[in-house]
């Protein structure tokens, strides 16, 4: 996925920016704690699709 799709892509929940992570291959959304999967270089922005975190994850808690 490149850099230029990701400046355009935001949350579908809150509509805010979004991070890629490229260990895990999603894209996060700190405002609502959400991972949305990357599947083939193809985002999946699908709120039911997207992992939930908790307040105290790793990724959330690693880029404060």
């Amino acid at each position: 996925m490149d850099v230029p799709l990701l400046d355009i892509l935001a949350c579908p929940v809150c509509k805010g920016g979004l991070q890629r992570l490229h260990a895990s291959d999603e894209l996060l959304c700190r405002v609502d704690r959400l991972a949305y999967p990357v599947r083939d270089g193809i985002p999946v922005m699908l709120p039911d699709e997207a992992r939930r975190l908790a307040s105290d994850d790793p990724v959330l808690v690693a880029g404060r």
